[in-house]
């Protein structure tokens, strides 16, 4: 059943081969934005799965009319999180991941949209007040992609991938412009916002993962280095 109104709030989440979580995670999902009181949206971004996570997305669709469905063939986190935030109906998008729903964050991520204070509002696992409780591979990891990040191309905030919201009007211009899918997809908007003169705003967050990565971290060092160089030639010499 799909939703009547117009959604204040759209939440993308871009799913590969979530089976074992993905419906508790969506349930629990919907149980705290209905506590939140704000009429939204659940986008389901669901991209190459080869498990059963297109069932259960389907049949989470046609019990809950606030949660939706879109598909991308190829296991592309970035393009999915792209296509998410193309299509969502919502003033205020949220990006999330499977395994996370820090309320906290949504709270306050709203709350400074709604106010005006920021464009865009990111969750940085790295501030002095953040809590990381991943383990300590993915934390070094972590660092590493964003000192990269100050050195290639100027970028002045703490992080850019993981939990984000912003304004999608102001922000879909910049989504537009972006180039690199994968990994490195979110990256690339949060610089492209910040040196597009867009107010992002860094808060906290206290993250905890409820299972591992789907993809293993050293698997995918490769094709980040590789868009790394490319995301540099992209900011430095193409604008």
């Amino acid at each position: 059943m799909a939703q009547k109104t117009t959604p204040l709030v759209s939440v993308v989440i871009p799913v590969y081969n979530e089976e074992k979580i993905l419906v508790p995670a969506v349930k629990t999902l919907v149980e705290q934005l209905n506590g939140l009181g704000y009429d939204y949206e659940i986008i389901i971004a669901e991209n190459g799965s080869k498990d059963r996570t297109v069932e259960l997305a389907h049949e989470l669709e046609a019990e809950h009319p606030n949660v939706r469905l879109l598909r991308s063939p190829q296991p592309d986190y970035g393009y999915a999180l792209r296509l998410g935030i193309i299509e969502a109906r919502g003033k205020y998008v949220i990006c999330d991941e499977i395994d996370l729903g820090i309320m906290d964050f949504y709270r306050n991520a709203l709350k400074n949209l709604m106010e005006d204070r920021a464009d865009m509002v990111v969750g940085s696992k790295v501030l002095a007040e953040s809590k990381d409780d991943r383990p300590a591979m993915r934390r070094v990891a972590t660092r590493v992609i964003n000192g990269m990040l100050r050195i290639g191309v100027g970028f002045k905030g703490t992080d850019t991938h993981g939990l984000k919201s912003f304004n999608r009007e102001r922000i879909l211009p910049v989504v537009h412009k972006c180039m690199l899918g994968k990994d490195l997809f979110a990256s690339e908007l949060v610089i492209r916002a910040e040196r597009g003169g867009l107010r992002v705003m860094e808060i906290p967050l206290h993250l905890h993962e409820i299972r591992p990565p789907s993809i293993h971290l050293m698997r995918r060092v490769p094709r980040v280095l590789k868009d790394m160089g490319y995301l540099v030639y992209l900011i430095r010499f193409k604008g």
